[in-house]
């Protein structure tokens, strides 16, 4: 049984890749939903053999999802990931939006794993 993912910035060259990562490590979802700018709503993307239509990343894009992957931007990351978090989804922000708030924290799985029991529903990486 997998979880309720989301990713933000999905049509982008970092969004693709965690398309390609999610496919390469086989890694459990029950659901995708594909998020990006008003540009991209309605292209279609692939993962894991299944299609899925992209969608406007807004506020209330997140209900019910469990982890919610960022990649569209430190503006957008500040605009949309606190939302995410407000509805319960663990994210994961890619961008440099909040790597220097001392509330979040910024984990290196090889070096600092255990700070991620730290998180309030943000989690940052160095990328």
């Amino acid at each position: 049984m997998g979880c309720n993912l989301a990713i933000a910035g999905v049509t982008g060259a970092v969004g693709q890749e965690f398309l390609k990562i999610l496919e390469q490590r086989d890694f459990p979802f029950d659901s995708l939903k594909a998020l990006a700018s008003s540009r991209s709503v309605g292209k279609e993307i692939e993962c894991k053999g299944k299609k899925y239509i992209v969608e406007e990343l807004t506020r209330n894009s997140f209900e019910d999802i469990d982890i919610a992957l960022f990649s569209a931007g430190g503006a957008r990351s500040k605009e949309f990931a606190p939302s995410a978090a407000k509805a319960g989804a663990i994210v994961v922000d890619n961008s440099s939006a909040f790597r220097m708030d001392p509330d979040v924290p910024l984990i290196i799985p090889e070096i600092n794993p255990q700070q991620i029991q730290k998180h309030k529903g943000i989690i940052a990486n160095p990328n």
